[in-house]
């Protein structure tokens, strides 16, 4: 597990672990912070290795 920050989006700032050997390198939080209150906010790796925003998901989207 490695730790990384999060970029971006509703969680900016935040410190998540994410397992680095994983072969779909993306994360969904739970948040109730994004556009969908009690869905998740997504967040991948960027082309320059930062984690970084991608959208908010409905709960019943994942």
């Amino acid at each position: 597990m490695t730790e990384v920050e999060l970029h971006g989006g509703p969680l900016d700032g935040w410190r998540v672990e994410v397992d680095e050997t994983d072969d779909d390198p993306w994360i969904a939080i739970v948040s109730e912070l994004g556009a969908h209150p009690g869905g998740r906010s997504l967040y991948a790796p960027g082309a320059d290795g930062r984690w970084v925003w991608v959208r908010d998901l409905r709960w019943d989207e994942l």
